[in-house]
Parts: C-alpha cells; sequence; structure tokens
C-alpha cells in the first residue's frame, strides 16, 4: 500500500451545510465527515443519471466556488463535485494539522473511497495540480482522466511573482504580514489577488468581485485561515524538494490516465515555459495553452477549457470503445 494510500473509510456524517458560504444557482453543499477530517463538498445535481463522476481540487488560498464556472459549463456532460480542501473554503483543519501535499491527497483519496465514486474525471488547480497528480501516481483505479490547470510542479527557477507564496512558508512571516496589511480592506486584497491571478482582472464581473470580497470578509475571520495558508505553503515547498519516487515530476511519468495541461501565458505563480516540460512528462497528455490566461484559466475561460476536456472525453471514450471491440473479436 502507498504511503499515500489509507485504508477505506466509511463517511461517519452527510449533512447539509448551512453557512454564509455563497451557493451559486443549481449548486448545493453539504459536509462529509470522515476520520480525522470534515470535507465540505460543492456539487450540482447530474443532468441525468449514469454521468460518469467529476471531481474537482481547488489551489492555495481558494475554495470549491473556483470551479463554479466549469462546472455549469459541464453540465450534462459529467457528475460534478468539487472539494473545499481541509483548513479551506467551509472545511475546518485536519485533526492532525497536516497539510503537506501528502496530506491533501490523502484527504481526497479519503473522500473518494469513502463515497465509492471511483474512477473520477479528477481536475486540480495548481495545488490542487499537485494533490491531483499525487492521487493520480498513487491510486489510479480512483481516476479515469486528469485535467491540470496551471499545476504546482517544481521549478528550478520560480518566477519573482510567485516567490510571496514561497516566503509564507517561512515560520513568522504570516504574522509579519499579518501585522503589516492589517489596514488593508478586504476590496484591496481582493484586488491584489485577482491581479496576480488573472491574465486580465477587467474580466472580472462586478458582481463576482463582491462574492469574493464576502468570501474573503468570512474567511479572515476564521482563526486557523493563516494557519491553513501557512502550512499548505510549506507542504508546496517541501513537495518541491523530494526526490525519488515521491517527487511530483516523477509521480507525473507514473500517471496512467489521459491528461489534459492547461496552461495561461498570463500566468504569474506557474511559468508558461514549463507546460512543455509536463507535456513531456505526463505519458498520455495533451497541451491546451491560452496565451491570454493567468493562474485561473477554468475561472477566466471556461468555455475554452470545457471545450478541450469535451474533445479529451470523446476521444477517451473512442479509444476505450475500440479496446472493447478489439477485445470481443
Amino acid at each position: 500500500m502507498s504511503s499515500t494510500e489509507l485504508p477505506p473509510a466509511l463517511a461517519t456524517t452527510v449533512t447539509p451545510k448551512a453557512s454564509a458560504v455563497r451557493v451559486a444557482a443549481g449548486e448545493r453543499l453539504r459536509s462529509v465527515g470522515l476520520p480525522g477530517i470534515t470535507l465540505s463538498v460543492r456539487s450540482r445535481p447530474p443532468a441525468r443519471a449514469g454521468l460518469p463522476p467529476a471531481l474537482y481540487v481547488h489551489g492555495l488560498g481558494g475554495s470549491s466556488q473556483n470551479w463554479s464556472a466549469l462546472m455549469t459549463q459541464l453540465d450534462g456532460l459529467v457528475d460534478s463535485e468539487a472539494l473545499d480542501l481541509p483548513g479551506f473554503g467551509d472545511s475546518p483543519p485536519p485533526d492532525d494539522g497536516n497539510y503537506s501535499v501528502t496530506g491533501h491527497a490523502r484527504a481526497v483519496i479519503r473522500y473518494l473511497d469513502a463515497a465509492s465514486r471511483g474512477p473520477v474525471h479528477l481536475f486540480g488547480n495548481s495545488l490542487g495540480g499537485a494533490v491531483a497528480t499525487r492521487v493520480a501516481a498513487v491510486r489510479p483505479d480512483l481516476v479515469r482522466t486528469l485535467t491540470l490547470v496551471s499545476p504546482a510542479l517544481p521549478e528550478i527557477r520560480a518566477q519573482r511573482t510567485a516567490w510571496p507564496t514561497a516566503l509564507l512558508s517561512v515560520p513568522g512571516v504570516a504574522r509579519l504580514f499579518t501585522r503589516l496589511t492589517k489596514d488593508w480592506s478586504a476590496e484591496q486584497r481582493v484586488r491584489g489577488v485577482m491581479a496576480l491571478c488573472y491574465g486580465d482582472p477587467n474580466r472580472v464581473a462586478p458582481e463576482a468581485f463582491r462574492d469574493a470580497v464576502e468570501e474573503l470578509e468570512r474567511r479572515l475571520a476564521l482563526p486557523y485561515f493563516w494557519d491553513a495558508m501557512t502550512r499548505s505553503s510549506r507542504g508546496l515547498v517541501d513537495a518541491y524538494t523530494l526526490g525519488g519516487q515521491h517527487g511530483l515530476w516523477r509521480q507525473a511519468e507514473r500517471v496512467l490516465a489521459p491528461t489534459l495541461l492547461v496552461y495561461g501565458g498570463r500566468d504569474q505563480l506557474v511559468g508558461y515555459r514549463m507546460a512543455q516540460r509536463a507535456a513531456r512528462s505526463f505519458r498520455d497528455s495533451r497541451l491546451l495553452s491560452l496565451p491570454e490566461a493567468g493562474h485561473v484559466a477554468m475561472m477566466e475561460y471556461p468555455d475554452v477549457v470545457a471545450a478541450a476536456f469535451r474533445e479529451l472525453l470523446a476521444d477517451t471514450d473512442e479509444l476505450t470503445s475500440s479496446a472493447a471491440v478489439g477485445a470481443g473479436s
């Protein structure tokens, strides 16, 4: 059994979530209790029975809300669920305080095992891309296809605009940053994040901006907000330094699932130059390059990402059907 894989465990509770977290039209939010963690799960009722399941994993500082636009685009194609990783969105911190990439991957695996939803079409953005890569490598039985949007895979020369994220992992920096920015309004913070994450922040609709401000105000009031950010940043940096079979690039080479890679030309956090290395590392991959996109292409260009996934799904289904015919002849 892999060091990332845990024994299957049944969900202890599945209850409706009542909170101030935004739930878009057509979405549902529920809380799932598992040994050591409680996960908030955002879903859309499937358009019809029998649709293949899909699971979405957000990035550092994000939440399941980051996937709402893409989930809407994929209605009728997959049965969508998006997780809030432990300590993010509406999920409380993990009992053991483990925010490593492996810890987050365990949370995803625990959920999939408990829900018996695998294999799923697995999506990941940024940190969630690293988590999804690890899940696909160690539990190929859980993953039908893999879609990675600006995955946080190790770079030798990271962009300068990505340095603040790495600095968060240094002990004391989060406390210092909190003190230095105590007078910043939620609006100022959100504008800064959007300037960093979007290729063109002007594409953000006023309503979406207001929603982001309300969500940040809610999360800043949580006593564990900065701890989750700091420890997850540290976990990502630690994952970058791992070698051997646990290294993320080595695990990318082990992924068997057909993989869609999405990279933005204006991404200030994950280098656009990493796209070609990723395409070489994932054995069965295709690359979608969006020159005008930033770090969150699934939010900026959900229709384009959805179209690329539809092509992946169509090609995968055709290959599966051909293999079945060949086996039966």
